[in-house]
C-alpha cells in the first residue's frame, strides 16, 4: 500500500539556500538505491520548519530506506545541514486524488 514519509526538521536560515540547491541529488541518490520512492515534496511550515515529504510504493520499501539512508554520502551530507529533528511518521494512503490519473 502506498506510504507517505512525513519528516520534519528545522535549519538554520544560511543553510536554506544550500538544503534546497543540494536536494535534488540527494533524492535522485535515495531514489537509485531505492526504487520505490515516487514522489518527494520539500516543504518549509508557517513557523520556518520544514517537513520533507516522500510517497513510497508500499510501507516496508519507506521503513527499509529510512533505515538505510544515512548510509548513503549524498542523503548524508544533505542530513548535515539539519539542526533539529521533529522525526519520521508514515501514514498509509487509504485514498487518493490525483488529476488525470
Amino acid at each position: 500500500m502506498t506510504t507517505i514519509e512525513l519528516a520534519t526538521f528545522r535549519v538554520s536560515e544560511d543553510a536554506v539556500e544550500a538544503l534546497v540547491a543540494e536536494r535534488p541529488r540527494m533524492i535522485e541518490a535515495l531514489r537509485v538505491g531505492h526504487p520505490a520512492l515516487e514522489q518527494a515534496y520539500l516543504t518549509r511550515m508557517d513557523d520556518g520548519s520544514f517537513c520533507d515529504v516522500i510517497v513510497w510504493a508500499t510501507r516496508e520499501a519507506a521503513l527499509v530506506a529510512a533505515a538505510e539512508a544515512a548510509a548513503i554520502p549524498a542523503v548524508r551530507a544533505w542530513f548535515a545541514h539539519i539542526t533539529e529533528s521533529g522525526g519520521i511518521r508514515h501514514a498509509e494512503v487509504l485514498d487518493s486524488y490525483v488529476p488525470g490519473g
